[in-house]
């Protein structure tokens, strides 16, 4: 636990979880898709899709989706300055079988064709879970400094990058690997005690069999 979930986000209201982690939930999936964003189809379940408008959790979402952050004053006006930009935006409440309350399913397309859909959830204090990217079962909340590698699943694939990251002194607190099958689409995601310099970064993306890579820095130190 650290200082905030004791006291919460610094953030526009009304709420911690319908508002602060619904912008948050936004802005991971926009650095996970990587570039700007043309489209974007947003599900809500459970609360979300009951209280959206009221708490502002659709405006809080599509500002996050435009790189607003929590304290933004713009986020109150996000749908708005979303159409001035051509950001196309459509809501529609979902059932998630076995979801959090306040889960959120977006799918979007970037100004390059490419597509994500990342399922994740709000679960207080401005806190969020990622539960899901590209269908593929992921479980992480971004609140450490966190690198997530999109691959395909190859001998030594996890090796190399650890290797890199050790080389450079970089200590990795957790780490998490996922795949559909054997040979097919995986992820690497490492928490880390420390911040990749952009070149180690960039080492790992040029690595064979490596489709993206994200870095999220830990709250507080960006």
């Amino acid at each position: 636990m650290d200082l905030f979930d004791l006291i919460g986000p610094v953030m526009i209201g009304p709420s911690s979880s319908h508002t602060a982690g619904a912008a948050r939930i936004g802005i991971t999936a926009r650095m996970l898709l990587g570039e700007e964003i043309i489209r974007a189809e947003i599900g809500l379940h459970g609360s979300f899709a009951k209280t959206y408008r009221g708490h502002g959790t659709d405006r809080a979402i599509v500002g996050g989706l435009m790189g607003m952050q929590v304290d933004d004053e713009r986020l109150r006006e996000s749908l708005e300055l979303a159409r001035e930009v051509g950001l196309s935006v459509h809501f529609q409440r979902i059932v998630i079988r076995g979801a959090h309350p306040n889960t959120v399913r977006v799918t979007l397309t970037g100004a390059s064709g490419r597509m994500l859909t990342m399922e994740a959830a709000s679960v207080g204090g401005g806190n969020i879970e990622v539960h899901k990217i590209d269908g593929l079962g992921v479980n992480f909340t971004g609140k450490e400094n966190t690198l997530i590698i999109r691959h395909t699943d190859t001998p030594g694939a996890i090796s190399s990058v650890t290797g890199i990251l050790a080389r450079k002194r970089l200590n990795i607190a957790n780490m998490q690997g996922y795949r559909r099958k054997a040979g097919g689409d995986a992820m690497m995601v490492l928490e880390l005690d420390g911040i990749p310099e952009q070149e180690d970064i960039e080492t790992i993306r040029r690595m064979p069999d490596v489709q993206g890579v994200t870095f999220l820095m830990r709250r507080g130190e960006q």
